[in-house]
């Protein structure tokens, strides 16, 4: 593992995501992820179509400890070499967020170091920042997942201002249900992504739902509403039908995203776009918001397709930022909260 040593040294954080599905640590130094492990539990979920929120716990349970050792075992590092320590504390399944918001808290105690409840929220958002710079840049923000839909205008580490969320459906819960009732495997969004490519995007004029609204919030359910009383007037099969149907939802959804985010960006009067969270990792929405920026003459950073997911690097480069900034931690009498929004986090 290469530890940052001299002039350029920032601290060694361990960090811990265990909001939902996915267990996951990491060592992060500033902006640098020296180490990261991931341990799925697709395949547990996977028979029952979405997160069972007992199992997801039970399992984060079992393989937290070991994947911590193997993490710091990997990156040649001991426990005495940890300077901080974070994990997630909202929003999130509640039984999932305390394993690792628990087990974080009992580790800084006995390490005797810093302690940083995160924001899920905060991480995606400024995961695009990983691997760049330790600093975070103003930018318009789209925050893509499972779970939520954001737009967000940044003006710096800690300092955001909500323009607009989704009001029932996120676009990647919209992609995962219109998968389910495709017959498709779970999670449904990188099938569908898969399957689009073979597609033509216009052959099922499907709704652009707010995209003329003025604002900034979305709403996908009347989309997914839209796919499901098309279905039954497809003539069978259905297979053959698949790849036209899945491009013509996936661009349907995309739009809005795109349009919507270069609306921001021209509000905010911002010249850097940022896209993150799960669905970032959609190739169609990478080359729509590519081109998009390319003729408005922004620069955008998309999030590492690695670091898109639920991942623990993001959640220790939130915890480096304040660091940097001279806090020196959060109480760890503090409690999680599965509802937790990001504006509450907001400086």
């Amino acid at each position: 593992m290469n530890v940052r040593t001299g002039t350029d040294r920032m601290p060694l954080v361990l960090a811990i995501e265990t909001s939902c599905d996915e267990t996951a640590v990491a060592l992060v130094q500033g902006p640098h992820v020296l180490a990261s492990e991931i341990a799925s539990q697709i395949e547990l979920h996977r028979p029952y179509g979405g997160v069972v929120p007992e199992l997801a716990s039970r399992n984060h349970n079992l393989t937290l400890p070991p994947l911590v050792r193997l993490l710091l075992d990997r990156a040649g590092v001991g426990p005495q070499h940890l300077e901080a320590v974070a994990a997630t504390a909202g929003p999130g399944l509640a039984s999932s967020l305390l394993i690792g918001n628990t087990f974080g808290k009992a580790l800084s105690l006995a390490l005797g170091c810093p302690f940083f409840a995160v924001n899920h929220l905060e991480g995606h958002l400024l995961s695009p920042c990983l691997g760049r710079i330790g600093s975070v840049p103003p930018s318009a923000a789209l925050v893509v997942s499972g779970g939520h839909t954001l737009l967000v205008d940044v003006r710096g580490a800690g300092d955001y201002r909500l323009l607009g969320s989704t009001r029932d459906d996120a676009a990647g819960e919209a992609f995962d249900k219109v998968a389910k009732m495709l017959g498709l495997p779970y999670p449904g969004g990188p099938v569908i992504d898969r399957l689009a490519r073979e597609g033509n995007p216009a052959a099922y004029a499907l709704p652009r739902s707010m995209i003329g609204s003025g604002d900034f919030q979305f709403s996908f359910s009347g989309l997914k509403t839209a796919v499901h009383y098309l279905l039954p007037k497809i003539p069978p099969p259905m297979e053959g039908h698949l790849p036209d149907i899945c491009a013509s939802f996936q661009e349907a959804v995309i739009e809005v995203l795109v349009a919507k985010t270069m609306a921001a960006a021209r509000a905010t009067g911002r010249k850097l776009v940022t896209v993150s969270g799960g669905v970032s990792c959609n190739g169609r929405l990478r080359q729509s918001m590519t081109a998009a920026c390319e003729r408005a003459g922004l620069d955008l950073w998309l999030c590492s397709p690695g670091y898109g997911t639920d991942n623990a690097a993001m959640i220790g480069f939130v915890a480096a930022t304040r660091l940097a900034a001279g806090r020196s931690g959060d109480p760890l009498e503090g409690d999680i909260d599965p509802n937790l929004r990001l504006e509450s986090w907001a400086g």
